[in-house]
C-alpha cells in the first residue's frame, strides 16, 4: 500500500475525529475523504513487556471486553491506556475499512479502501485466544459491527479449540476395597487424619488467596512489514 507522504509524525491526524459511535462507546470517524492506502494514524502508548501488561490487567473484570493493549512483537505490547492517542478509539469490525500494520516495531492504521467523510473507521482487532479462556469468552468479546456476515466475535481464530475431556477414573473393585480396609492400622488412621488436616489447611489458603483473571487480551497487527 502507498504510505502517507507526511508520516514522520502520525501521533495526531487531521483525517480523523473522535465522537460517539453506534458500534460501541467512542469511535473514530473520517474528518474528510480518505483515499485507499492512506496511512492514517499511528497507534501509540506506553511500551511494556507482556509480563508487565499481564500484571497491570490481572485484576481486570473478566466480563470487560475493553482493551487498549496492542501486540507489537513477542517482547513488546503497547498500552494505549497510558499516553495513548485517538487511535485507541478505533472500533472493531468484521468488514473493516482499515487495517493495522506493524512496521519497524511501530503500529499504524491504514485505509483498505476509499472512505467517505463522516464514515466510521474500523479494523479487525483479531484479539488472541488463550487456552484458559472461560466458557463465555465469545459472549464477552461479542462483535456488534452489524455486518450481515459478522462472525460474532472479536477473537481470533474465529473458533475456539475443543477442550480435551479428562480420562475417566477406573472404578475400584470389591477386592481392592477389601484389601484397603484390611490394611488399615492404628498408625494408618493417624496418618490419614494428619493428611486430611493438611489438605483442609491447603484448601483454606487457596480460598483465601485472591482469584486472578486469565491473561490480558490484546489486539494484533493485521500485517507485518
Amino acid at each position: 500500500m502507498a504510505a502517507n507522504p507526511q508520516e514522520s509524525d502520525l501521533t495526531t491526524s487531521e483525517l480523523v475525529e473522535v465522537r460517539r459511535s453506534n458500534v460501541h462507546g467512542l469511535g473514530v470517524f473520517a474528518a474528510k475523504r480518505i483515499s485507499k492506502g492512506t496511512r492514517i494514524i499511528e497507534y501509540v502508548g506506553e511500551r511494556v513487556s507482556h509480563d508487565e501488561a499481564d500484571r497491570r490487567y490481572e485484576e481486570k473484570d473478566a466480563n470487560d471486553s475493553h482493551t487498549f493493549l496492542f501486540i507489537v512483537d513477542s517482547k513488546t505490547v503497547i498500552d494505549a491506556g497510558v499516553d495513548g492517542n485517538d487511535a485507541r478509539f478505533f472500533n472493531h469490525s468484521c468488514d473493516p475499512n482499515c487495517e493495522s500494520t506493524v512496521e519497524k516495531r511501530r503500529v499504524y492504521i491504514e485505509a483498505l479502501r476509499d472512505i467517505d467523510a463522516g464514515a466510521e473507521l474500523t479494523y479487525d482487532y483479531q484479539i488472541q485466544r488463550e487456552d484458559d479462556d472461560p466458557d463465555n469468552i465469545d459472549e464477552v468479546f461479542a462483535c456488534r459491527c452489524g455486518f450481515p456476515q459478522c462472525r460474532g466475535t472479536m477473537l481470533w481464530p474465529t473458533e475456539r479449540k475443543p477442550k480435551r475431556s479428562k480420562p475417566k477414573k477406573k472404578a475400584k473393585t470389591a477386592s481392592a476395597k477389601r484389601g484397603k480396609t484390611a490394611a488399615k492400622t492404628a498408625t494408618g488412621k493417624k496418618t490419614k487424619t494428619a493428611a486430611r488436616k493438611t489438605a483442609t489447611t491447603a484448601a483454606n489458603k487457596k480460598r483465601a488467596a485472591p482469584q486472578k483473571n486469565s491473561k490480558k487480551k490484546t489486539k494484533r497487527g493485521g500485517r507485518s512489514r
